[in-house]
């Protein structure tokens, strides 16, 4: 797997007390480094005015620009909501955007798999604000990215522990999203009657899960019968992954009770279903995850199961691990026409 990283990433936030801090992505790379995963590094670029305003609109743009602009020795709050930024932070951003970008060219280049390392997140990223540590949309960005430069129907798969509903908020007309998540769980979105068949196959699934104590092996069931129901109806061809991993046991800000192993099988059914559906081709964008030491072991997990010289091979989790709540409304979804 191809990984796209750039040491900018570090330069928003360093030094302000944040969960959302610059060693989350050094840890990631250390320890990819530490085990030999770090030796096909892409480097990004910025993405442009055109690229962002495909999902963002231009006032908001400029507003991140000269907010930022306006911070010295300090961070503060955009003025649009809960989004700490200082005055690295839109060059940052801008960067972090683009390497979304560059994961996806590569990925559809290259019939195969990238992992953009990237911060500040995006998946709560709104058009017109951001929100919830994030200040664009990086996976949108790359998305809509994609359908302009290669005419691709793509589906956004997240497993972040928090929705994304900035994602949702600009998802139809080629962008499919599927999403589980804690709920009633910050930013509060994403319930179980989000769920909307849009026009030319295009979809929003949405399976909230209880805000603690879900499991692995429900967890991993629940996946591996989801995404599937999610591509037959899209029959995409990308996927982009919002992999946060803050859904892990322990996780400060996050933990539905699921082991860091998750990440094993989760890589090895988007390798499985990215075969499938778009020729291997699957761009991850890296979202939340704040226990740095699982982050990194989650990441270079999904690596390795992209990796694999066995591939295709279904998890073992039994439906009947999965809830009764989300299997009746997996059959809900399956019916979506």
């Amino acid at each position: 797997m191809r990984i796209v990283y750039d040491k900018l990433y570090g330069d928003h936030l360093r030094g302000i007390p944040h969960p959302e801090a610059p060693g989350r992505v050094e840890a990631v790379a250390d320890f990819l480094r530490r085990n030999g995963k770090f030796e096909d590094v892409i480097a990004p670029r910025d993405a442009t005015a055109a690229e962002i305003e495909r999902v963002h609109a231009s006032g908001y743009v400029d507003l991140v620009r000269a907010e930022a602009a306006s911070m010295a020795d300090f961070a503060g709050y955009l003025s649009t909501g809960d989004t700490v930024v200082d005055v690295r932070s839109f060059d940052v951003a801008r960067r972090a955007a683009g390497g979304a970008v560059v994961a996806m060219e590569t990925a559809m280049h290259e019939g195969g798999s990238a992992f953009a390392v990237v911060r500040p997140p995006g998946h709560h990223a709104e058009a017109r604000r951001g929100m919830g540590f994030c200040v664009f949309n990086n996976a949108a960005i790359a998305a809509r990215a994609a359908q302009a430069q290669f005419g691709a129907r793509t589906l956004i798969v997240d497993f972040d522990y928090h929705h994304g509903n900035g994602t949702q908020a600009v998802s139809g007309a080629g962008l499919s999203y599927v999403s589980t998540h804690a709920f009633p769980a910050y930013p509060g979105t994403g319930g179980r009657d989000e769920n909307y068949a849009l026009p030319k196959r295009d979809a929003i699934v949405n399976v909230p899960l209880p805000p603690h104590d879900f499991g692995t092996e429900a967890f991993v069931a629940l996946w591996e019968r989801l995404l599937p129901i999610a591509a037959a109806h899209v029959r995409p061809d990308l996927l982009i992954v919002s992999a946060g991993f803050d859904y892990v046991t322990g996780d400060p800000a996050g933990d539905l009770g699921v082991d860091v192993g998750a990440a094993s099988h989760l890589g090895a059914l988007i390798d499985r279903v990215g075969r499938e559906y778009c020729g291997g081709r699957v761009a991850y964008v890296l979202e939340g995850g704040y226990d740095w030491d699982a982050l990194a072991r989650s990441v270079a997990a999904i690596i390795d199961a992209h990796g694999a010289p066995v591939k295709g091979e279904a998890s073992g989790a039994e439906d009947s691990a999965i809830p009764a709540a989300q299997r009746e409304l997996l059959e809900t979804i399956e019916a979506l026409d």
